[in-house]
């Protein structure tokens, strides 16, 4: 019991720490510049720029980005 307290802890504090300095956001598309386009308009929303991290194309775009200010 006491080893899931610490691991419960451990991610909370983690994901607060990581939270503080950047978002992640990601999008769906039919192209890879449709996609790109809505993580620009998200970071452009949230005041930030952005880091595309991950694409995956399929029968549609997957892509992750990073925002940061």
């Amino acid at each position: 019991m006491k080893s899931i307290k610490t691991f419960v802890a451990v991610t909370a504090l983690s994901m607060m720490s990581f939270g503080a300095f950047a978002q992640t956001v990601s999008a769906t598309a039919s192209t890879l510049d449709g996609a790109e386009a809505q993580i620009a308009a998200q970071a452009k929303q949230a005041g930030a720029s952005y880091n595309i991290t991950e694409a995956h194309v399929g029968n549609q775009v997957h892509m992750t980005a990073d925002l940061s200010k």
